[in-house]
C-alpha cells in the first residue's frame, strides 16, 4: 500500500484568481479547494507526484526485485518493519533511469511486509514544473469553478491535451 502526503498546489491561488478573472477574494477558500481538487486530479490522470514529497510504501518481503508504485522516485531514505529501521545489509534499493524504484529483501530473516520510505516527485516546487502542466491545472481551475453548480462532466479536452505527454501508464 503506498501512502503519499496530500498533493502540494501546483499553482498558487493569485495564478488561478487571474486566470479565472476573479478579482474579489470572495471566493478564495473556494479557489483554494479547486486547486487542490485539481493538483490531484492531475497526478492522477498522470500517473505521477508533480512537486515532490514524501512517500511510504507497504511492499511484502521478497528476495525479488519489486518495483514500487511511487514515481518518479527521487531517493530512498530507508526500509524498517515494525516500525524499527532495517540494517543497510537487509536489503537492497535502486532507482533506475527512468525514476522508478525498486527494492529487494536480501536477509531471509526478514519476512512479512517491509515499509519503505522515500521522496518522489517531478520538480522540486512549483516553478519547476512543466508549463503544459501547469495550463491544465489553472484551466481545469476555471473549469470546475464556472461548472461548481453541477453542470459539466468530464474533463475538458484542452486539459487532456496538455497533460497527455506526461502521462505515464502502468502495465502490472
Amino acid at each position: 500500500m503506498l501512502s503519499v502526503e496530500q498533493a502540494e498546489p501546483i499553482v498558487t491561488l493569485a495564478e488561478a484568481q487571474a486566470f479565472a478573472r476573479i478579482e474579489t477574494g470572495e471566493e478564495e477558500a473556494l479557489m483554494a479547494g479547486l486547486i487542490r481538487s485539481a493538483s490531484c486530479l492531475c497526478e492522477a490522470f498522470l500517473g505521477q507526484v508533480v512537486i515532490e514529497r514524501t512517500f511510504t510504501e507497504a511492499v511484502d518481503s521478497s528476495p525479488e526485485w519489486q518495483r514500487l508504485n511511487a514515481f518518479p522516485v527521487t531517493s530512498i531514505s530507508g526500509v524498517s518493519q515494525g516500525g524499527s529501521p532495517l540494517a543497510a545489509a537487509a536489503f537492497a534499493t535502486d532507482i533506475d533511469a527512468n525514476g522508478c524504484g525498486w527494492i529487494r529483501i536480501v536477509d531471509p530473516n526478514v519476512a512479512g511486509v517491509v515499509e519503505v520510505g522515500g521522496a518522489a516527485g517531478m520538480a522540486h516546487g512549483q516553478n519547476g514544473v512543466h508549463e503544459a502542466i501547469r495550463q491544465g491545472v489553472l484551466r481545469l481551475v476555471a473549469y470546475l469553478f464556472t461548472a461548481r453548480d453541477g453542470e459539466g462532466g468530464e474533463i475538458p479536452a484542452a486539459v487532456t491535451a496538455l497533460w497527455r505527454p506526461f502521462r505515464r501508464m502502468r502495465i502490472s
